[in-house]
């Protein structure tokens, strides 16, 4: 009986113990597995910070780019309304022009006409005048004249061209000048001789040995000889309209008639 106590504890004790060495493999399995998962875990945590961090960056530079590209809408918005403003500156520039051409066609129409007067007038100045530099101004006139059909000139032109012709006519009618030519004393005589013009008041001639002195006799349309008497005022007159003295007062002759109608 005892032996059979003894045989039970026995049997009980080494249950123990072979219970005991198979539960030790089995606890250190369960901590191998744990730690392996704890390691997964840390990597896939360390993976998932890596995409929260790459995400975050890339979140970052695309609000940048959204805030570029919304700048760069912005200027082109003030860049379409600045050339918005030019079409439609330009779209007054245009009907502004069309206006400006059309009274200009009006003004041709009207200035052509007036060119044609402007021309007469100056041949009834001519006709009417003294012979001041006659022969210049009859060859400016018939310039005038030839120039007004002609295609190859502006209007401009032959309306700038008359006003530099009627500029000249009054410069002689205020300046004292001389210049060389030929007078003729009757139908069948021409002398060369200096012309002294001071204004359209007095026209005077000298032979060019400054021994005889003639005026023009505007009522009669001729050259009349003049007195000695005005041989000293007449030559310091030439000296003066060539500039080889300083100004001093002189006497001319003058026609009577130009004084009155002046």
């Amino acid at each position: 009986m005892r032996y059979l106590i003894n045989m039970m504890n026995f049997l009980k004790s080494s249950f123990i113990l072979i219970s005991a060495s198979i539960a030790l493999p089995i606890h250190a399995n369960t901590l191998d597995d744990a730690k392996a998962i704890q390691n997964k875990t840390n990597e896939a945590s360390a993976a998932s910070q890596m995409k929260i961090d790459k995400s975050s960056n890339s979140a970052i530079e695309l609000q940048a780019e959204i805030e570029q590209l919304s700048e760069q809408v912005k200027n082109l918005e003030v860049y379409r309304n600045h050339l918005q403003a030019l079409v439609d500156n330009q779209k007054q520039e245009m009907v502004s022009l069309d206006k400006q051409i059309e009274e200009i066609k009006d003004t041709r129409q009207g200035i052509v006409p007036l060119m044609y007067q402007m021309i007469d007038g100056l041949q009834t100045i001519l006709e009417q005048d003294k012979p001041i530099r006659l022969q210049a101004r009859t060859d400016r006139l018939k310039q005038l004249k030839s120039l007004m059909p002609r295609a190859d000139v502006s209007d401009a032109e032959k309306f700038r061209r008359i006003l530099e012709a009627y500029q000249i006519e009054m410069d002689y009618g205020r300046k004292l000048g001389s210049y060389k030519g030929q007078i003729s004393l009757t139908d069948n005589e021409s002398v060369d001789a200096d012309i002294l013009y001071l204004g359209r008041v007095a026209l005077i001639a000298r032979n060019p040995n400054a021994t005889q002195y003639w005026t023009w006799n505007q009522a009669q349309k001729q050259w009349q000889p003049l007195e000695s008497s005005y041989k000293s005022d007449l030559d310091t007159a030439y000296s003066l309209a060539a500039k080889q003295i300083a100004p001093t007062l002189v006497t001319l002759p003058v026609s009577l008639v130009n004084a009155e109608a002046n």
